[in-house]
């Protein structure tokens, strides 16, 4: 297993599990045959309402003799209508009562969009709070303060852009560790991940196979398949390996960190191997080649008549 390396010398592993879309029922297993397998980084949020079956799976592992928590790294996020400073400790103390933790390995702001408080998931544009009231700034503020209370030990953000890092990091002195965005061969992220690369901030990339089990609502008709691609199906054929080993294996490779989901033990494994299949420079280069700047997950389900997020606001 290749490691992303931090500031503090702490190493994540390279690719992880992600518990998005993972049902109740299911998840539990999912976690204890990925531990069984060797998965040692878990990527997890208050907003897949399975947190607490994560960390009884969790929990149950470590009681079992399988793994110490020391071994694991345990990835959560504070999701949007938690965001003002004095309102992360209770976000955090919540998700880590529900994963039966004492302290995260990373916490990450989920998205740079505030809801009202009583809102989950707005339904119309008076559920959300304009970022000039409760600002980037604001909520970067409680995360700091999390990091240095010992709840987590690493602080950053999800779904930022490169304008928005700058700001969090200018107005604090503080730079995000981590910045976790959709990421794979069709939206390759190349100028955010420059920017990430000259700050020391480390990048996950989710949806690293293209996410096609998303709602159905947000998929569109005739939109491009990662799994149709004539290079990443070439790539396969070459290394012996199936086209979502390629996919990760391209990740982990240019140095990011792919969270990958699923339920299926070897479906698990198949990806968890995918970590140590190793690229040739020709091959990287021809999966640089297939960049479209395709996003699947599109963020305009936060674009509703009403607020003040548009588009151009949220990934500008």
């Amino acid at each position: 297993m290749k490691y992303l390396n931090y500031a503090n010398g702490d190493k994540m592993p390279a690719l992880g599990l992600g518990t998005w879309k993972s049902a109740k029922g299911e998840v539990y297993k999912a976690v204890r045959d990925s531990i069984e397998l060797g998965y040692r980084h878990f990527d997890c949020a208050f907003l897949y309402f399975n947190e607490a079956e994560i960390g009884q799976a969790i929990a149950d592992a470590i009681s079992g003799g399988e793994v110490k928590r020391e071994e694991l790294w345990i990835t959560s996020k504070l999701w949007n209508n938690r965001h003002r400073k004095e309102q992360a400790e209770g976000a955090i103390l919540n998700t880590l009562k529900d994963l039966q933790l004492d302290y995260l390995d990373l916490y990450l702001i989920h998205w740079p969009v505030v809801l009202k408080d009583e809102i989950n998931y707005p339904t119309e544009g008076s559920h959300l709070v304009s970022l000039k009231e409760t600002t980037l700034t604001n909520t970067w503020e409680g995360m700091i303060g999390l990091k240095e209370n010992g709840l987590t030990k690493h602080i950053g953000v999800s779904n930022f852009s490169i304008s928005k890092l700058g700001e969090v990091s200018k107005n604090t002195g503080i730079k995000p560790e981590m910045n976790q965005v959709e990421m794979h061969p069709f939206l390759q992220q190349n100028e955010l991940k420059a920017y990430c690369d000259s700050q020391n901030i480390l990048m996950t990339g989710y949806s690293p196979l293209g996410s096609a089990d998303r709602p159905a609502n947000r998929i569109l008709e005739g939109e491009p398949k990662l799994f149709e691609n004539d290079t990443i199906a070439e790539i396969a054929y070459e290394l012996n390996c199936s086209k979502a080993q390629v996919m990760l294996a391209w990740a982990v490779n240019r140095g990011t960190s792919p969270i990958p989901k699923s339920v299926n033990k070897d479906r698990l494994k198949e990806n968890l191997e995918a970590a140590d299949i190793e690229l040739s420079d020709d091959q990287m280069q021809r999966m640089a080649n297939v960049n479209l700047n395709y996003r699947y997950i599109k963020g305009d389900f936060w674009c509703l008549e009403g607020s003040d997020y548009t588009l151009d606001i949220l990934w500008g």
